[in-house]
């Protein structure tokens, strides 16, 4: 699920670099042509998605090694998932290019509005109307149809944003160029989480006691991320638009006020985060019993070594955005095979120094890793 997800949001994040550097540049001729081709070739990205996803379903339970006795409800949620990518394809492309344009508010009230639509359709599908696993599912793609629905009515309402009939013919190069930024992008994020998948895999051989707590730990990541990622997408518009007015003063004090931003944001989560991990953890964690009270127990040893992980992974998410906003997007598909290999090399050969504490190191080894590509490529170009 997060693979085929970041892949849809690299879709859209790379053809916003290129739409950010016309705009900051006063481009509008080659702007539309831009829209218009991105456009096309969202549409053809969203179909190859959903027909590879959908098709491979059994493989990737398989290769997963999911247990048997959820497996069914795994492919069953899946499924629905997959098959409604066109919803998430409209939310994060619209989003994107908003901030492109500058427009952060309206994708920050999507995404708050969607949240809260997945949260009351799953109250009314699954309790109440005995949905299941699939009512989740569709909760979640109607919940990103309405968030994409509110960006792109925004949209089309933007000056900046009316590619005409002549905008779509052919340009020679620029279906090239688009590709070449968010291909590079959506590779790094399969590799991500194609690390993530690996490791998956290996924490399916521990115990249902493992399992559980580090599922619960991860089920709050996003929220741990949240504010990194919100700070890389002001970072992509920022570089973006400055970059193409030629504003290079800007572009590097803009990067350490926001590199000293978010280690500041990072270690005001971290120390609330751990302050809050009991009842933050028993959240995600019901019933009684000694295997309750060891996935608890796993699970808040994993959270704190998050927490304390976290100025690395923001670190991260700045470099890695300013990069992209360059047009750069090599250095950061380099910087996900460091981390893919981080992240695995720890999994594979650190269990026999650390135990189980290696799963939850390796994601502080590959932020590690990653931030040491995206630095060391920052710091020769600054």
């Amino acid at each position: 699920d997060y693979m085929i997800i970041s892949v849809i949001q690299s879709a859209g994040q790379g053809f916003a670099i290129l739409m950010a550097q016309q705009f900051g540049a006063g481009d509008e001729k080659s702007l539309q042509k831009t829209i218009a081709h991105s456009l096309i070739l969202v549409t053809i990205i969203t179909v190859l998605a959903t027909v590879i996803s959908v098709g491979s379903l059994d493989l990737v339970i398989s290769l997963l090694q999911t247990p048997s006795e959820i497996a069914p409800m795994t492919k069953e949620y899946l499924f629905f998932k997959f098959s409604g990518l066109a919803m998430a394809m409209l939310l994060n492309y619209c989003s994107a290019v908003l901030r492109a344009f500058g427009n952060s508010r309206t994708p920050l009230f999507a995404m708050v509005m969607a949240a809260f639509v997945n949260i009351g359709l799953d109250l009314l599908f699954v309790p109440v109307l005995g949905f299941g696993i699939a009512g989740a599912a569709v909760a979640t793609v109607i919940a990103q149809g309405c968030g994409g629905l509110v960006c792109l009515l925004t949209m089309l309402k933007l000056p900046c944003f009316h590619p005409k009939k002549e905008d779509f013919g052919r340009v020679e190069g620029l279906n090239i160029r688009l590709l070449s930024l968010c291909i590079p992008m959506m590779l790094q994020n399969m590799m991500i989480s194609g690390g993530g998948m690996i490791i998956q895999s290996r924490v399916n051989l521990n115990s249902i006691s493992f399992i559980a707590g580090y599922t619960a730990t991860n089920k709050l990541y996003a929220a741990l991320e949240l504010a990194a990622v919100a700070y890389g997408f002001a970072m992509v518009t920022y570089i973006g638009q400055n970059a193409g007015a030629r504003q290079f003063r800007r572009v590097r004090r803009g990067f350490w006020d926001a590199v000293w931003i978010a280690l500041f944001t990072s270690v005001l989560i971290g120390v609330t985060i751990i302050l809050l991990r009991y009842p933050l953890t028993q959240m995600f964690l019901n019933g009684e019993g000694q295997s309750v009270v060891e996935a608890g127990m796993y699970a808040r040893r994993y959270l704190v070594i998050l927490n304390l992980g976290l100025p690395v992974l923001y670190t991260l998410h700045i470099a890695r955005c300013t990069l992209q906003g360059f047009g750069d997007t090599i250095t950061p598909m380099l910087s996900g095979i460091a981390e893919l290999a981080g992240r695995v090399a720890t999994v594979f050969f650190g269990t026999a120094i650390f135990g189980t504490d290696a799963f939850f190191l390796a994601e502080i080894i590959a932020w590690i890793a990653s931030d040491g590509v995206l630095l060391g490529k920052l710091f020769t170009t600054f």
